[in-house]
C-alpha cells in the first residue's frame, strides 16, 4: 500500500499561483496512474489532472491553468502547478494512485486505490 502526503496548500488571492506536492512512499511501478482530485464543501470529489502510463489528462476546470508533473528521478513526487487561481478553485486537494487505470476511467475516484489526507487551498476574491 502506498503512503501519499500532500503539501503546498494555503490561502492566496485570486490570480495567484500555488504549487502542490504529493510525496509518495512505497512507490512501485505497478501504480501506473497518479492524479489530483479536489472537493469543495457540499460538492462531489472532482478530478483535476492525471498522469497515466505516459499520458496526461486535465479536467475542464483546470485545463490551461494547471499543470501536473512527476519528478523524473525516482518518480516519487507528483506536482500540481496552479496558475491564475480563482475563488472557485477553493477546495481540499487530494493526491491519488491507481495500480491500473483505463484512460477513460481517470475521472472517477472509485478506480483509485490509495489516497492522501488532502491539503486545503483557499482563494480569496
Amino acid at each position: 500500500q502506498l503512503q501519499l502526503a500532500e503539501s503546498g496548500g494555503g490561502l492566496v488571492q485570486a490570480g495567484d499561483t500555488l504549487r502542490l506536492s504529493c510525496a509518495v512512499s512505497g512507490f512501485a511501478k505497478e501504480h501506473g496512474a497518479m492524479a489530483w482530485f479536489r472537493q469543495a464543501p457540499g460538492k462531489e470529489r472532482e478530478a483535476v489532472a492525471s498522469i497515466n502510463r505516459g499520458r496526461i489528462f486535465y479536467g475542464n476546470s483546470s485545463k490551461g491553468r494547471f499543470t501536473i508533473s512527476r519528478a523524473s528521478a525516482a518518480q516519487n513526487t507528483i506536482f500540481l502547478q496552479m496558475n491564475s487561481l480563482l475563488p472557485e478553485d477553493s477546495a481540499i486537494y487530494y493526491c491519488a494512485a491507481a495500480r491500473y487505470l483505463d484512460y477513460s476511467d481517470w475521472l472517477n475516484p472509485v478506480y483509485y486505490d490509495d489516497w492522501g489526507q488532502g491539503t486545503q487551498v483557499t482563494v480569496s476574491s
